[in-house]
């Protein structure tokens, strides 16, 4: 099977039903779906075992939608890895069947496919999105790991749509030492917002 073909079956690295920890929905009930994948490989990456797809069992969407539908909340977040080297078509198709609402999280480095209620946009130097993704965001949430981030955090800004919402996010290892900068930033632009990681702090999934 090719990437361009639809996918009936998903590799799934894991999937849980948690709290939203992170931008916008932040601490909403969702169920994550996690799929095996990656291209981007950011080295401060903290799932850096869902890189190689062929480690992970392929799932049908059958199957993925029944365990999903086990939990009482309707959120639905695809994530990774890169959700998109995956062609989400049938995926989302079936969880809007299902009555959820569909998320994704995406670096927006390959062509967007399946039908999204919401697109987070986290764009990474090590591979830049694509245009289609990033004027379809509805959220761009930038990871910063060191002082030149916020520069490159406003190049993005300037691309999305002017609907879009705009997140600053600490890398998790350096959060002690860019928290209160980022904080000092959105106070001077307050067209920024602060997500933070905090399913970490309270040490959920």
């Amino acid at each position: 099977m090719t990437l361009t073909e639809i996918a009936v079956t998903l590799p799934v690295m894991e999937a849980f039903y948690t709290i939203q920890g992170e931008g916008y929905h932040q601490g909403k009930a969702a169920y994550f779906i996690r799929l095996g994948g990656c291209d981007v490989g950011c080295f401060w990456c903290d799932v850096k075992e869902s890189w190689d797809a062929s480690a992970h069992p392929q799932s049908d969407i059958g199957s993925i939608i029944k365990k999903a539908a086990e939990h009482p909340a309707r959120l639905a977040v695809v994530t990774g890895g890169e959700p998109l080297l995956h062609n989400l078509n049938e995926l989302t198709k079936n969880l809007h069947a299902a009555g959820f609402q569909t998320n994704i999280e995406t670096s927006g480095s390959s062509p967007l496919s399946g039908e999204w209620d919401w697109i987070c946009l986290s764009p990474k130097k090590f591979k830049a999105p694509l245009d289609e993704v990033i004027k379809k965001a509805n959220e761009l949430k930038v990871i910063i790991y060191n002082k030149s981030d916020f520069d490159w955090a406003e190049q993005y800004a300037t691309r999305v749509s002017p609907f879009c919402k705009l997140y600053l996010q600490p890398e998790w290892d350096k959060a002690s030492e860019m928290t209160p900068l980022i904080i000092d930033y959105i106070k001077e632009n307050p067209q920024w917002e602060l997500s933070l990681q905090i399913h970490k702090y309270i040490n959920v999934p």
